[in-house]
């Protein structure tokens, strides 16, 4: 099977980046004994404010390895209607049935499930594989008057909201006039404003959204497409319109690094990306400059797949006629991932990892640790090699310990612009 492939090219990244040390400062995946999950994401639509109600599209992927099926619970206190579920894989529909919590409780993974919860139980198109995916979208109506009402003549949702990425689309000719978490404001292509944001620290996000209906509807309200040209901050080459403008929250590329010791110059990482454009059948990697990339491997997460990771320039790439989706510059160095073309209402959800050396961005300076480096993605996360401490981190962070001692810091970043990271570190007492 695909997974022990997998392991057991990380565990040679682990032994050829460590092993001389005699340091394990590899790829951590957390085991799990009960139900887990990851990458959620919520959608909600409000609807004619008379009736209470708002729609939602809950994007979740199930992490459990063996694990058949996925309990969502049904929020106490809403109502919940026109239930459906489809597997993200391949756009088809997936068979649910709603049960209560001492049902629920039957399966050994939700063990802890609420008695007083009822749940959409959901069976998976195939079991998750080992560290991988089991993603699905749950679609549902929720009446809930004390989240979703009139206050006046403005419109009022109030809930506070436990997944970390979020977006919530006023109905039509409704404007914002006041939010209590700083959200990206957009517009939709039929017109109607929405509010999306990431929440990165603990607990529920505090939303209040308040709305007026005082604006455009129709034709007048639709937005123009967005363009590719850049910032007008000249003489700085900035993001484009259409970078600047996209859905943040939405995003799903995320990266972990894993820091080897710093007299290496040496990082593992891997990072996840989702495909859903029709007729690619590739994905490239391009190595920055000022680092060097070796043991490449890729992964669907959905199956467990294994696929075939390959070093080229760009002009090679161009001549292999593997459709990224993307321009490369002939003279770069690309790691690019070929796969089955993906047809209309697909996607994949890819892991890529890999070694990278770069000395630029990651050494020791004296006895101290640094880490320096640029990063895009919406959600980063860096781990400390083992027996160090983070003395500083320029931009903010969440920090976490995994089990084995070592420091992971996540940088949540809901910018358009990429997240300069300046880390230091130190050597800990002992060692450990």
């Amino acid at each position: 099977m695909f997974h022990r492939g997998f392991l057991a090219c990380l565990a040679a990244l682990i032994h050829s980046a460590a092993g001389a040390q005699g340091i394990n400062d590899g790829v951590y995946f957390p085991t799990a004994v009960g139900q887990t999950e990851t990458d959620e994401y919520t959608r909600y639509e409000l609807l004619d404010p008379q009736t209470a109600s708002f729609r939602i599209y809950y994007e979740v992927s199930a992490t459990t390895a063996g694990a058949k099926y996925y309990y969502n619970p049904i929020r106490k206190g809403s109502a919940a209607s026109d239930e459906s579920v489809h597997d993200a894989m391949l756009g088809t529909p997936l068979h649910f049935e709603v049960v209560s919590g001492a049902q629920a409780c039957k399966d050994p993974l939700m063990a802890d499930a609420d008695l007083a919860t009822d749940y959409i139980k959901v069976t998976l198109a195939r079991p998750v594989p080992e560290h991988g995916r089991g993603r699905l979208v749950i679609a549902k109506t929720y009446k809930d008057a004390s989240s979703y009402h009139k206050d006046g003549n403005a419109i009022v949702f109030n809930r506070p909201l436990g997944v970390k990425r979020d977006k919530v689309v006023l109905p039509p000719g409704y404007e914002v006039i006041a939010l209590t978490v700083p959200s990206q404001i957009l517009t939709e292509k039929d017109g109607r404003v929405a509010v999306s944001f990431l929440h990165a620290g603990a607990g529920e996000a505090p939303l209040e959204l308040r709305a007026v209906k005082d604006a455009q509807v129709g034709a007048a309200a639709l937005p123009k497409p967005l363009t590719e040209q850049p910032s007008w901050e000249a003489p700085f080459k900035g993001e484009t319109e259409q970078e600047r403008l996209s859905e943040r929250a939405h995003q799903d590329r995320d990266i972990v690094y894993f820091l080897q010791q710093p007299e290496t110059h040496a990082f593992m990482l891997y990072h996840d990306y989702t495909e859903s454009r029709a007729g690619v059948n590739g994905y490239a990697n391009v190595v920055r400059q000022g680092s060097a990339a070796s043991h490449p491997s890729a992964v669907v997460l959905d199956t467990g797949e294994q696929l075939t990771a390959r070093e080229m320039s760009g002009a090679q790439m161009s001549a292999s006629k593997i459709n990224t989706g993307e321009a490369v510059d002939a003279a770069a160095r690309v790691v690019v991932i070929p796969f089955a073309p993906l047809r209309e209402g697909q996607t994949l959800r890819l892991r890529i990892a890999e070694t990278y050396t770069a000395p630029v961005s990651y050494k020791l300076d004296g006895d101290e640790l640094v880490f320096d480096r640029s990063l895009g993605r919406p959600r980063n996360a860096v781990v400390l090699p083992m027996g160090w401490y983070c003395t500083f981190s320029a931009a903010p962070a969440t920090v976490s310990q995994l089990p084995d001692g070592r420091v992971r810091l996540d940088y949540w970043d809901d910018r358009p612009e990429a997240v300069d990271v300046l880390l230091k570190a130190r050597r800990r007492v002992g060692g450990k």
